[in-house]
């Protein structure tokens, strides 16, 4: 970066070019929306055979491309802009300068040095020549200059230090702006192909980072969100931030902001695609790079097998690695068949509303958008759940979509809420009540998030679902805090940690449970997450006699009477048939989730 350089150089035009490229991205987020909720969509709906899959397949791949397109321009956007704040400075350093240095008539060599020139006036009967002042940026060396210029016979020469000073410190803020960001500029470049690859979205995880890392003095000066907020709070920083700020954030931070509770879901579920597609890339080319599994067993002869060396090497380097990119691979292809669903028979878009792969991994999906639905019911699911198995969560919410969108003219949408780490074995781990309570915090938060985006005038109707130990979640979360539903049904509840229907935070009247024919889980289940209740009782006293006390009553469950829950009727048998199309448990859980609570039946 030398003194040509920098003065022609225009941070101004690269700003443009970031403003270009947010504009561009902007452009493929909206074409890749009507590809993929318009065309596509209108084409689910009304054709079949092999041309129209042909077709949808293509289709499924330009939307991969403008979607990759929008992530790589927000990158490239951001790390121009953040560039051009760098350099910034350095620029205006320079200018002011040469300002200076015109200004006083002073001349300009190519390598930043200063020319002065003789003095007017004489001193001890000789006039002071000009010269020529080199730029000094060390500190010493700048102080030493200052005392010089003090003693200098030639008053010039003070000034023209200092403007040569300036210039040799511009320059060399310059050239470090430009070694930091030529080469991460660079690396913002894709293949020459149409095709996006895994090794596409895997090489955008690392621009990402790349730009991360190079841009934090500029992302730094952007607000970030409020630590520990609750919805409103963040809400209020999303709304507060300027549109390039919100780009640059969605852009650097898609993690961060998918996880937010209180911003609106469009933003949510943009940031969280991204994750979605740049984490599956990376997992499907970690996945390739795995050797294959050695032969695992050698003979021993009459003394049986025992294991081979290499296959227990790959065993302990490998195989539960495998295994959890093999499950959040399957449970990320269950996300992406119900993107491909929107139009399917009527089906709304589709929203991720939260998503990782970390542990058992997290999902959040939305049919429909909650910010503008009159009816949104969240369902949580129980024991065993987890990112692999999320499709069948997902189908159980379509079918709670279909059927409350049959009984109201009214927009509805149904979440399926994957928002913690459900106990994953029956046994071992479901009395344990540690998964409700530590998960339960997020589901009020989740559900404050939906109050605070929903746009209807009267906030919407909102519905908790739970099945299983996700009743004990929901009631785990009415008894710590806010649970922020006007409604609340249970399926298959082993106990919901409070004795009353009363205490789950809702108005009297609105808490609905189902307990199916066959269903053990009720019983077995109220000795770990049953409620208490203190009541009124009589007991004998000695011969004919009879004293009143207080009594407590342990191990209450929503389908008990004394719990005082609505007993809504079910035509299921089992504990896992209760989303069964065109069952009785369906239909009723549909009529609370729109408020038809006088097409509810109950027992």
């Amino acid at each position: 970066m030398d003194l040509t350089a920098l003065t022609s150089l225009k941070p101004s035009a690269y700003e443009e070019a970031a403003d270009g490229y947010r504009a561009t991205g902007a452009m493929a987020a909206r074409t890749k929306d009507e590809v993929e909720n318009g065309i596509a969509a209108a084409m689910r709906g009304s054709l079949r055979g092999e041309a129209a899959e042909a077709a949808l397949a293509q289709l499924a791949e330009l939307t991969k491309n403008f979607h990759y397109i929008q992530v790589e321009c927000g990158l490239v956007s951001t790390g121009l802009s953040a560039f051009a704040a760098d350099v910034l400075p350095a620029k205006r350093k320079l200018d002011a300068a040469l300002a200076d240095a015109a200004a006083r008539r002073f001349t300009i060599g190519p390598d930043g040095s200063v020319g002065y020139p003789a003095a007017g006036d004489e001193t001890d009967g000789h006039r002071p020549k000009g010269g020529t002042a080199g730029g000094l940026t060390d500190d010493v060396a700048s102080a030493i200059a200052r005392q010089a210029g003090t003693f200098h016979p030639n008053p010039h020469f003070r000034h023209a230090q200092t403007c040569a000073n300036l210039i040799s410190e511009a320059l060399a803020e310059a050239t470090a702006a430009d070694r930091k960001w030529a080469p991460a500029l660079r690396r913002l470049t894709a293949d020459d192909d149409l095709t996006v690859s895994n090794a596409d979205w895997a090489d955008a995880a690392h621009d990402m980072q790349d730009i991360r890392d190079v841009a934090s003095h500029y992302l730094n000066d952007i607000p970030a969100p409020p630590e520990n907020g609750g919805p409103e709070d963040n809400a209020e920083w999303w709304t507060n931030l300027s549109a390039q700020e919100k780009a640059d954030y969605l852009a650097m931070f898609p993690a961060q902001v998918g996880a937010l509770d209180g911003l609106p879901a469009e933003v949510r579920d943009e940031a969280n695609r991204t994750v979605l597609d740049v984490t599956r890339g990376k997992y499907q080319l970690e996945l390739a790079a795995i050797p294959p599994e050695p032969t695992k067993f050698r003979s021993l002869g009459l003394d049986g097998l025992a294991y081979t060396d290499e296959w227990l090497d790959w065993h302990h380097q490998h195989e539960n690695r495998k295994a959890h990119l093999e499950a959040s691979l399957k449970g990320m292809d269950s996300i992406q068949k119900r993107f491909d669903q929107t139009g399917v028979k009527g089906m709304p878009e589709a929203y991720l509303l939260g998503f990782s792969p970390e542990g058992n991994g997290r999902a959040i999906i939305a049919n429909g958008n909650p910010d503008t639905a009159d009816h949104t019911a969240v369902y949580v699911p129980g024991t065993t759940a987890n990112l692999s198995g999320i499709e069948g969560d997902i189908n159980r919410m379509t079918r709670v979509w279909r059927e409350a969108n049959s009984m109201t003219a009214g927009d509805v949408s149904t979440v399926t809420w994957l928002g913690y780490d459900a106990p994953q074995n029956i046994v071992l781990n479901s009395p344990d009540s540690h998964f409700a309570n530590e998960g339960a915090p997020d589901f009020s938060r989740f559900m404050g998030g939906l109050h605070t985006t929903n746009t209807m005038e009267s906030g919407g109707h909102h519905t908790a679902i739970g099945h299983s130990y996700g009743t004990t979640l929901i009631g785990s979360a009415a008894r710590q805090g806010d649970l922020n539903v006007d409604d609340v049904v249970l399926a298959g509840s082993p106990g919901v940690q409070v004795g009353r229907a009363t205490d789950l935070d809702v108005p009297e009247g609105h808490v609905w449970n189902e307990d199916a024919e066959g269903d053990p889980v009720p019983e077995i289940g109220r000795w770990g997450h049953g409620g208490a209740q203190e009541t009124d009782a009589v007991r004998p006293s000695g011969p004919d006699g009879y004293t009143s006390g207080k009594q407590t009553i342990r191990g209450i469950i929503p389908s008990d009477e004394i719990f005082g829950a609505n007993q809504m009727g079910t035509n299921t048998s089992g504990h896992s048939d209760y989303w069964n199309p065109g069952s009785e448990s369906l239909k009723n859980q549909a009529a609370v989730v729109v408020g038809a609570y006088g097409k509810v039946k109950l027992k």
